[in-house]
C-alpha cells in the first residue's frame, strides 16, 4: 500500500520514510477484515496484509487496477492457517509485496464453501493434491491461473514476484490458461445421467464391497493408509451392509474401526469428543482440532453401532462426546458453534497433553495406574514434543486382569483421576473457539441427538434435539428460506447442504416424535430446495441456489467425503419423505440420482459410501412400521432395541401421513408395511419383529 500513496507525490527520503512507518503502524492496527464476524476472518484483521473480504468491493478494485486477485482461503481451527499467517502474512516485508502487486481476499471457507469449491478444484487439477490453507491465484475476472496450498516464507516471496512479473509481461499466457483451467473446472465432475429403469440387485453392492474391503486395516482400523480420517460415512454404510447381507468380514472391519479409535489419542479421553484426524496409521497423534461436524456425525454413527451390538464401549464414546458437545460448543440459545482450535500458546495439542511429572503431581500415588491404563512415558508417548497424549492399548476386562484388581476397582480409580486431570486441564489456556453457527452442522447435530434418544432413551437428548429444532426454524429461516450463518441473515447465503442436512434432522425428530410439524417442515424446505436446487437436465442438485451470486462456476457436490455429499444426502431425504408422503416424483427424483452415480460407486466406493447406503436401501427395500394408539412411545423405545437399518417410523396418536389413514386406535397397534402393503396389525413389539424377519417380498423391489 505504500508504494501506492507515493506514486505521485515527491517526498524527502526522510519524510517518505516517516510516512512508510505510520501507514505500516495504521495496517498493523486492522484492514479491512476488522468489521467482518467470522472468527477466522477476525484473526487476519490485524495483518499488514490489505486484506479484503470477498465482496464488490475487491472484485472491482482489482478489475480497475488490472491486478491479479490472491484469494486465500482457511477456516479457523486450521494449523496450517495459522502457521503461514504466523511466517507470511504477519511479515512486513511479505506484506508489501502482496500489496503492491495484488488484491488480497480472505475466506472463511466455513462460510463461503461455493467458492471454495471452485477454487480448491482448480488446485486439485493444477497439483493433484489440495488442502487448506487454500492460495489460488486469479485474473481481474476471478478466473484462476496458479495455486497451492502452505508455502514456506521464502517460497512464498519467490511466487509472488515470479507471479507479479508473468502477469505484468506474459497477460496472453495469463488468459489462455485461464481459459483452460476455468473450463476444467465447469466440466470436472459433471455426471452423465444414467436414463435407463433397470432394478438394482444384490450383484450390485457385492461388486461394492468386494474390491473395497481389501483396503481395509484389520489390525489399526480404518484404511491401510496415514493420516487416518474418521469417515463416518463409511463405516455407517459397513454396519448396514454387515447386517443386511450378513457379512462378518464388514462386521469385523467396522468393529476394530470403532474400537480403535475410542481407544486412541484422535478421541479426547478426558473431556469427550473426536480430533478431526490422526496424522499418523495407529489413531495415536491427532491434529487436535475439535470439528461439530465429525463429532455430531460419530455420535449416530456409535449410536447405531451399539443398537447394532449393545457394545458398551460405543455407549460411553456418545455419552461423552454429547457432554462434549454441550459443555463446549452450544450456545445459550439452542445453536452449536462450529470447531475448537488445534492451538493453544500458539502451540498445537498444549491443552490436551501433560508430561508424566506432572501427572503424578496431579494424582500422586494413584498416578501409577492411571499412567499404565494410558499409555504415559518419561519420555512421552508423542516422540516430536516430548510429551503424552492419552491413549489406550486394552480393554477394562484385559487390563484389570493383567494388573490383578478388580474391573470395577479399576474404572472407578480412572474416573476419579480423569476428574482430577479434567479439574486441571480446566484452568488452562483453552484453544480458541469458532462461535459460527452454521445451518448444514446444527442440522448433523439436530440428527445426532434424535438418533441418541432413539437408541438410549436419554431425555435431556430430546430435550437438546427439540432446542436444536426450534433454534432451525425461528433464528435460521425466514420466509421459509434458510440462512447459512446465525445473526448474518440473507435469503441467498444459505447452499444445499444447508437444507439437506437440516432436512435430515427434521425428518430425524419426526421419527422420535411422530410430531408432524417437523416432518411437514422437512417437507416445505425440501419443495424449496426442488425449485431453487435442482437440475433437471443433469438430475442432480446445485450446491448453490439460483438466486444466489453468480461466480465462474455452479457446481454440484456429488462425492462423499469427511462428510457425506449434499446431494447423497438429498437423495436419502427424498427416498424417505417419498415413502413417508407416498409421493412418487420424490422417489423418482432420488432413483435418478442413484441411478447416475451408480457406476461411479464401484471405481470409490469410499468415496460414494452414503450413496451406497442408499443403494442397500433401494436393493432391500425398506420398512415403514406405523405405531399408533396410546402407547406409542413405549412402543418405539422398545422397537429400537433392534437394529433395523432400513426403515422409517410414523405414528402417533394421530397423523395425516397416507400410511396413517385408517389407522388410528385407542389401543396400541404396530403394522409393518412394505411394498405399500401392510402385514395384519399386532400389538406386541415380537410379534412385529417376526414379520420383519420374515418378509414376503425379497431384495429387488424399489420400496
Amino acid at each position: 500500500m505504500s508504494g501506492l500513496l507515493f506514486k505521485h507525490v515527491k517526498l524527502s527520503a526522510e519524510l517518505r520514510t516517516c510516512f512508510i512507518t505510520f501507514t505500516e503502524n495504521i495496517s498493523i492496527m486492522s484492514n479491512r477484515l476488522k468489521d467482518q464476524t467470522s472468527p477466522y476472518l477476525l484473526q487476519h484483521a490485524n495483518n499488514p496484509v490489505d486484506w479484503y473480504p470477498w465482496g464488490e468491493e475487491a472484485l472491482l478494485r482489482a478489475k480497475v487496477e488490472n491486478k491479479l486477485i490472491l484469494v486465500s482461503i482457511g477456516y479457523s481451527a486450521c494449523h496450517w492457517c495459522h502457521v503461514m499467517e504466523h511466517e507470511s502474512f504477519e511479515d512486513q516485508e511479505v506484506a508489501r509485496v502482496m500489496n503492491d502487486n495484488f488484491i488480497c481476499v480472505k475466506i472463511d471457507r466455513e462460510v463461503r464453501p461455493d467458492i471454495d469449491q471452485i477454487y480448491m478444484n482448480a488446485v486439485q487439477l493444477m497439483t493433484g493434491s489440495g488442502g487448506w490453507p487454500l492460495n489460488c491465484f486469479c485474473l481481474p475476472d476471478q478466473r484462476p491461473i496458479y495455486g497451492g496450498t502452505y508455502f514456506r516464507k521464502p517460497d512464498w516471496i519467490s511466487l509472488l514476484n515470479n507471479l507479479a512479473d508473468f502477469w505484468k509481461n506474459k497477460p496472453d499466457e495469463a488468459e489462455e490458461y485461464a481459459v483452460r483451467l476455468t473450463e476444467g473446472i465447469r466440466q470436472s465432475e459433471q455426471l452423465i445421467p444414467v436414463k435407463s429403469e433397470a432394478e438394482f440387485s444384490v450383484k450390485d453392492i457385492t461388486e461394492i464391497f468386494e474390491p473395497w474391503k481389501r483396503s481395509f486395516d484389520l489390525i489399526e482400523g480404518g484404511y491401510n493408509r496415514a493420516p487416518k480420517f474418521p469417515l463416518p460415512n463409511n463405516w455407517q454404510f459397513m454396519l448396514r451392509y454387515a447386517h443386511l447381507m450378513n457379512d462378518n468380514s464388514a462386521h469385523v472391519a467396522v468393529s476394530i474401526t470403532l474400537e480403535k479409535m475410542a481407544f486412541g489419542g484422535i478421541y479426547d479421553q478426558i473431556g469427550g469428543g473426536f480430533a478431526r484426524y490422526s496424522v499418523d496409521g495407529e489413531w495415536h497423534v491427532p491434529h487436535f482440532e475439535k470439528m461439530l461436524y465429525d463429532n455430531a456425525q460419530l455420535v449416530s454413527l456409535y449410536s447405531e453401532a451399539y443398537q447394532q451390538t449393545r457394545n458398551e464401549l460405543y455407549k460411553n464414546v456418545v455419552f461423552e462426546t454429547l457432554e462434549f458437545i454441550k459443555r463446549e460448543l452450544t450456545s445459550a440459545d439452542g445453536g452449536f458453534y462450529s470447531a475448537l482450535d488445534a492451538d493453544s500458546e500458539g502451540v498445537e495439542g498444549k491443552f490436551y497433553t501433560f508430561t508424566k511429572d506432572q501427572i503424578i503431581s496431579i494424582l500422586g500415588e494413584d498416578a501409577d495406574i492411571f499412567n499404565i491404563y494410558y499409555n504415559i512415558t518419561s519420555e512421552g508417548n508423542w516422540d516430536e514434543e516430548h510429551t503424552n497424549i492419552f491413549l489406550r492399548k486394552f480393554d477394562d476386562t484385559e487390563l484389570a486382569n493383567k494388573l490383578g484388581i478388580g474391573e470395577n476397582e479399576l474404572r472407578q480409580k480412572i474416573e476419579e483421576a480423569r476428574g482430577k486431570i479434567f479439574e486441571v486441564r480446566e484452568g488452562r489456556v483453552r484453544p480458541g473457539l469458532d462461535n459460527k453457527v452454521l445451518a448444514a452442522w446444527n442440522g448433523m447435530m439436530l440428527k445426532a441427538y434424535t438418533d441418541a434418544y432413539r437408541v438410549f432413551g436419554v431425555d435431556d437428548y430430546l430435550k437438546s434435539a427439540l432446542l436444536s429444532a426450534e433454534f432451525i426454524s425461528e433464528k435460521l429461516m425466514k420466509n421459509g428460506h434458510l440462512s447459512r450463518v446465525y445473526g448474518a441473515f440473507d435469503a441467498s447465503d444459505a447452499f444445499l447442504d444447508d437444507y439437506a442436512f437440516s432436512i435430515d434432522g427434521l425428518i430425524g425428530l419426526y421419527e422420535t416424535t411422530f410430531d408432524e410439524k417437523w416432518i411437514k417442515l422437512a417437507r416445505q424446505l425440501t419443495s424449496h430446495t426442488i425449485s431453487d436446487f435442482y437440475d433437471e437436465q443433469s438430475g442432480m442438485f446445485y450446491f448453490t441456489s439460483a438466486r444466489g451470486e453468480e461466480l465462474i462456476a455452479r457446481k454440484q457436490e456429488i462425492t462423499d467425503n469427511v462428510i457425506s455429499s449434499s446431494n447423497s444426502t438429498m437423495a436419502h431425504n427424498l427416498f424417505k419423505l417419498g415413502h413417508f408422503y407416498s409421493d412418487d416424483n420424490y422417489l423418482n427424483i432420488s432413483d435418478q440420482m442413484l441411478r447416475t452415480v451408480q457406476p461411479h460407486i464401484v471405481r470409490y466406493p469410499s468415496g460414494y459410501s452414503n450413496w451406497a447406503s442408499l443403494l442397500l436401501f433401494r436393493i432391500f427395500g425398506i420398512y415403514e412400521i406405523a405405531i399408533t394408539g396410546s402407547a406409542t412411545e413405549v412402543k418405539r423405545l422398545e422397537l429400537e432395541k433392534h437394529y433395523i437399518p432400513n426403515k422409517i417410523l410414523l405414528g402417533g396418536t394421530s397423523g395425516t401421513l397416507p400410511l396413517l389413514q385408517d389407522k388410528r386406535h385407542t389401543e396400541t397397534k404396530i403394522y409393518v408395511c412394505r411394498n405399500r402393503s401392510c402385514s395384519l396389525p399386532v400389538t406386541e413389539v415380537v410379534d412385529a419383529l417376526k414379520q420383519i424377519d420374515n418378509p414376503s417380498t425379497t431384495p429387488g423391489s424399489r420400496n
